[in-house]
């Protein structure tokens, strides 16, 4: 698996475009806006989209999400069921916080815990993960030891939890519960700035280090 990050809207959120080597399909994580940017990279390498992936319903990683399906024509999957109603507030969200109108959906299909999603030849694994909404989720693929963890986790810091429904609690058990465990060798893409890993958000982040811990 490949990937590489499109940081799309005002809020500088990392899209993602993950694709399969042997085949050329590809999945756009989190399409939150700037949708020609999104298709020209795609464009660019050669890779034909199959499918979109949600890791939560926030506007800024989820605004773009109908407009990008209704043009591809696939489906989009993700997140867990607990975030429909961040996604049935997505046109209010949008006016609110200046971003171009867009339309409430569906997922074609909700992901929980232990599912899996597929393109090409890859195949990343749901891990849920409450506390910056309640339906959050990551992607993880073993082969390359790469988390795509949306707004979970940061390079020294962590989610929000001061949204609708967010809770601090959760969220550090999502993160050293279900993170942690993966690997310290594991790189993950943020939702927003640099890449890190595992290993050494536990060495140094000020939330969730295992200094804190002990």
């Amino acid at each position: 698996m490949k990937a590489m990050i499109v940081p799309v809207t005002a809020f500088g959120q990392n899209c993602s475009i993950l694709w399969c080597e042997e085949t050329m399909e590809g999945a756009v994580v989190d399409p939150g806006g700037d949708l020609p940017e999104i298709l020209a990279a795609a464009k660019r390498k050669g890779i034909s989209i199959v499918k979109i992936l949600l890791t939560h319903g926030h506007v800024d990683h989820a605004a773009g999400t109908a407009a990008l399906k209704a043009e591809l024509k696939v489906p989009v999957e993700g997140p867990h069921r607990d975030d429909a109603f961040l996604l049935e507030q997505l046109p209010e969200s949008a006016q609110g916080y200046g971003f171009p109108p867009c339309e409430s959906f569906t997922p074609d299909r909700w992901l929980a815990e232990g599912d899996t999603v597929s393109f090409g030849k890859v195949t990343l694994s749901v891990l849920h993960c409450p506390g910056h909404t309640p339906g959050h989720v990551v992607f993880f693929n073993a082969d390359e030891q790469v988390a795509v963890v949306g707004d979970v986790l940061f390079q020294g810091s962590i989610g929000r939890t001061d949204f609708p429904r967010g809770n601090a609690k959760d969220l550090i058990a999502s993160i050293r519960g279900k993170l942690w465990p993966l690997g310290d060798e594991v790189v993950f893409i943020p939702g927003h700035g640099p890449l890190s890993s595992f290993g050494d958000e536990r060495k140094s982040n000020p939330y969730v280090g295992d200094s804190l811990f002990r």
